[in-house]
């Protein structure tokens, strides 16, 4: 097993991804008087905002609504400084409703449990899909979109996520400390007689070199070591509308309706824009690469892998996830479900999944010199101001005792047919992109 932190503070830290974890790592670092002499350079393969990183987007729920208390924890911590120092002009507190229908159901009522034990926010508890319907301002009575129970928090919200991360972005290059590099990283830098990691071989051959290396890539860290059994990238459908400012000022100051039985929810417009999108089990998209763990080019693994409109600039929500976005929506405002309301634009936004949800945030179990921040499950963007620093506290060997044996390496990889995942997830199961796309007319 590697060491469990380093001995000495790293003279120079590079970090593989300038996502949500990845930014957030490098501010948490550039906080921290201990790392003033650490050199800290971020790669990233886009120039940012990254159009295809999962955390650029419109919007994303912020929220300490959570089955598992320890994320609760932490993410009312991580809300509290959305509220006042960390991009507060990018968040919007106008409330979530958790409902469902099905066995998801559970999940609703022991997150309702963990956010009132906190007892920092103002809840609503939600007994009928009419209820539901009065809280949400919803228009329609279908229960398979407003599902049949659930509560509403009114001290949730939302975050421009774009925004929020060029706020980020901005600070960090203020401070001047820390080097951005813009090329994709082709492999690990790794000494396979010492099992050590060293740095990263760029796509342009160049290298970069580091006492530590952290993966931070999201989606993309299975590219470059295996994480079969352990992570699995899945994408999920997001749709987006043209709404009228008059629409817009009335549903603006209604709450994120998130109903976890199909994973499907719309998060209030801005401007002029209407999103719809579904927390799913998501499409897989297997993808056979060379082992990046290996020197033999022969020695190859099967991983699934993001496929995303940089590698395809038409690509749109397969015709299933459009019909699932457009179904929703004409359950719950049928009144802006309309044939000459169409979605203009769709996105697949790549989650980095893990067995039960939570984040992996480790040394590598065999690679002294490598730390991974990744694991995302499709919930880590709210804890952006928080995150980095939880990461710093796991690379100093300091994990939060409440995530202790959560978010360590598994000590063992489980196939990802048997994942449990946390209980939040609904829809459809075994999807695999190319097979949905050839299904599709390819067309909003």
């Amino acid at each position: 097993m590697a060491s469990s932190a380093p001995v000495e503070i790293p003279s120079s830290i590079l970090i593989v991804g300038s996502g949500a974890f990845g930014l957030s790592t490098a501010w948490a670092l550039c906080q921290n008087p201990q790392y003033k002499n650490t050199l800290i350079t971020v790669v990233d393969r886009q120039p940012f905002p990254c159009p295809d990183c999962s955390s650029i987007d419109t919007s994303r729920i912020i929220r300490p609504d959570y089955a598992a208390a320890p994320y609760t924890r932490l993410a009312t911590v991580a809300q509290q400084r959305w509220r006042t120092d960390f991009a507060p002009e990018h968040y919007y507190e106008v409330g979530l409703a958790v409902t469902a229908w099905g066995p998801e159901q559970r999940y609703v009522s022991e997150s309702l449990a963990n956010v009132n034990a906190i007892g920092a926010d103002k809840t609503e508890v939600l007994n009928s899909a009419e209820d539901i319907k009065r809280a949400c301002g919803l228009e329609g009575k279908d229960e398979w979109g407003s599902g049949s129970t659930g509560y509403v928090n009114w001290s949730s919200g939302w975050a421009n996520a774009e925004g929020a991360m060029m706020w980020l972005r901005e600070n960090l290059e203020k401070l001047k400390r820390v080097k951005f590099v813009t090329e994709s990283v082709k492999k690990l830098l790794i000494d396979h007689k010492m099992n050590t990691v060293y740095g990263v071989r760029l796509s342009n051959s160049t290298e970069l070199k580091a006492d530590l290396t952290v993966l931070a890539a999201g989606a993309w860290t299975a590219a470059l070591i295996d994480l079969r059994g352990i992570c699995k990238a899945t994408g999920q459908a997001l749709c987006y509308m043209p709404i009228s400012a008059e629409e817009e000022a009335l549903l603006s100051r209604r709450p994120t309706i998130l109903n976890l039985s199909h994973g499907l929810f719309m998060i209030p417009p801005a401007n002029g824009l209407l999103k719809i999108a579904r927390h799913g089990h998501g499409y897989l998209n297997p993808t056979t690469i060379p082992n990046p763990e290996s020197e033999d080019p022969h020695d190859t693994i099967t991983t699934s892998l993001p496929y995303t409109c940089v590698d395809d600039p038409s690509q749109v929500v397969p015709t299933e996830g459009q019909r699932q976005c457009r179904d929703f929506l004409t359950a719950i405002h049928p009144s802006l479900s309309t044939p000459s309301r169409p979605f203009t634009r769709s996105k697949i936004c790549w989650y980095t999944d893990t067995r039960n949800g939570d984040f992996l945030i480790s040394y590598h179990p065999k690679y002294k010199g490598l730390f991974v921040a990744t694991g995302g499950s499709g919930h880590g963007f709210k804890f952006l101001p928080v995150i980095g620093e939880s990461i710093l506290e796991c690379i100093e060997g300091r994990t939060p005792e409440d995530f202790k044996g959560r978010w360590e390496w598994p000590a063992e990889r489980v196939p990802e047919e048997l994942w449990k995942g946390d209980g939040s997830r609904g829809g459809p199961i075994g999807l695999v992109l190319k097979e949905e796309m050839a299904k599709s007319k390819g067309k909003l």
